[in-house]
């Protein structure tokens, strides 16, 4: 299509966006390009410009490229828009009345930090585009502005802004496991749900008890649905203060309160044409679950101290591990929102359900504590079985946590049922608990710094071992700098094996 466009402006000695205007107004604007085109992009660019005929010229490029083009002929009305609009990029002017296009690219990185801004001036100099790319700016074209030139840095500046989006979508995916693991009834009908669930736009209330696995439930569905385009944005309600919890959510405008040194964006803008996942629903404030169900209601909200309606399309997942009838009872949590969140519920089972899991999830945590350098353990049949009769309050994440701690802990390489018991009661009398195994290596020792000390040495000089005493792939396997472990070993007193 960028052949056929030069083609055209060939034909009408159309070198910047002045001449084709001035064919525009004689009645030569190239429509044959709108019938050839076979894509329409559908993306949102702003043209901020204090000069009628550049907001026209871009505005009508800008259509027959199949972009969706909004004008404004100031930075105030910029930023307006921007609040109104979800778009994709920017076009700024520096020089115009009032505020200029500097201070405007300054207020858009603090409330939009990833979208793509390319600055465009009629008295452009070198230390005006310096200062422009510091503060943020993707590109900075001078006027007159070439058409070739700002179809090229809009495109250029849109696909890295998916390529931002998708690094952040793959580094969401890499935080968590990929799938939930186990094959027992339990987890096979959660499955189920999330496979019927995921593809819709349906609300999701995600319940269960501490531990069992309710935002890698969200994960799962936001793989799976419509959505997965976009980041999934997530906030714990009971991590964050009830004071700003508010402008996490909504953001804020600057000077709405002490400390609000600058405008932000809130976690609904953030999620906007994605999802948004508020884990520990159930630890909101009364105040703040009015104005939730407000913006769940009407998908519409105002910032912290701002008085202008932003209008939002977010697919809300939430979880908690209270008993939300109860809290109701209580006065503690809005009926109205319960059932505005209750379109779907999943419930997330508590591992003693699901006991024929655990052996498959020892495998995965054996695995991924190998890769980190603690060695490879194995349980003894007898200790999995310690582990299937354990009631597990604190779920999977007290599994995991265990057998961290055993795989650190154990100096023999396959984990004994009486290991698992000593490990899991440890304040148990010895009367009561199976016969205690011998204690050998840093275990033996009662003083703490004793036995850190001498886990490290043991730790340490088997890695070198390993390695035939390759100082530089020892670094590696663990890893730690090389000179970091240069000085674990002199401070160690170990002997180096040799190679």
């Amino acid at each position: 299509m960028q052949n056929i466009i030069s083609q055209v402006l060939t034909d009408y000695r159309l070198n910047d966006l002045g001449s084709y205007t001035r064919a525009k107004l004689h009645g030569h604007r190239p429509r044959k390009i709108v019938g050839q085109m076979t894509t329409i992009m559908s993306k949102k660019i702003l043209i901020v410009d204090d000069e009628t005929s550049i907001l026209e010229a871009l505005s009508g490029i800008l259509t027959d490229e199949g972009f969706v083009p909004l004008c404004a002929d100031s930075a105030e009305k910029g930023l307006s828009l921007l609040d109104e609009e979800a778009v994709d990029l920017v076009l700024l002017d520096i020089w115009m009345p009032g505020m200029d296009g500097l201070t405007a690219l300054k207020q858009i990185r603090q409330t939009h930090a990833r979208l793509p801004v390319i600055m465009i001036s009629g008295h452009g100099t070198i230390e005006t585009a310096v200062q422009a790319t510091k503060t943020g700016a993707f590109d900075f074209i001078e006027k007159p502005l070439s058409y070739d030139k700002i179809i090229l840095a809009i495109k250029n500046g849109l696909r890295l802004s998916l390529l931002e989006e998708e690094n952040l979508i793959l580094r969401q995916k890499a935080g968590g496991r990929p799938m939930l693991t186990g094959d027992s009834q339990a987890i096979s009908q959660l499955r189920a749900q999330i496979d019927r669930v995921a593809p819709t736009d349906a609300w999701v209330l995600i319940r269960g008890e501490h531990g069992t696995g309710k935002e890698l439930v969200a994960q799962a569905i936001h793989r799976q649905s419509r959505r997965c385009h976009k980041p999934m944005i997530e906030m714990n309600c009971a991590a964050i203060p009830e004071e700003l919890i508010e402008s996490e959510l909504f953001g804020h405008e600057k000077g709405s309160f002490t400390g609000a040194h600058a405008s932000k964006s809130g976690k609904f803008d953030q999620a906007n044409n994605g999802m948004l996942f508020l884990d520990e629903i159930g630890d909101m404030s009364l105040k703040t679950q009015a104005k939730i169900l407000r913006i769940l209601q009407e998908q519409t909200f105002e910032r912290v101290g701002g008085n202008r309606t932003i209008t939002t399309d977010v697919r809300v997942l939430a979880a908690t591990n209270k008993n939300l009838e109860q809290e109701i009872e209580a006065g503690n949590f809005r009926a109205d929102l319960f059932w505005r969140l209750n379109v779907v519920p999943i419930h997330v089972p508590p591992l003693r359900e699901r006991a024929a899991d655990i052996h498959m999830l020892v495998e995965e945590f054996l695995d991924e504590f190998s890769k980190k350098g603690l060695g490879r353990k194995e349980f003894a049949p007898e200790a999995l079985a310690t582990l299937g009769r354990h009631n597990w309050p604190g779920n999977v994440r007290e599994l995991r946590n265990l057998v961290e701690r055993l795989a650190i802990m154990c100096a023999e390489p396959v984990i004994s049922a009486a290991t698992v018991a000593l490990f899991l009661n440890p304040g148990q009398p010895a009367g009561n608990l199976p016969e205690r195994p011998t204690m050998t290596g840093p275990y033996r020792l009662t003083d703490f710094k004793e036995a850190k000390r001498e886990f490290e040495r043991e730790f340490l000089l088997a890695r070198l071992r390993e390695n035939t005493g390759n100082i530089a792939q020892t670094a590696e396997q663990i890893g730690v700098e090389r000179s970091h472990l240069h000085k674990k070993i002199k401070a160690l007193d170990i002997d180096i094996p040799a190679s």
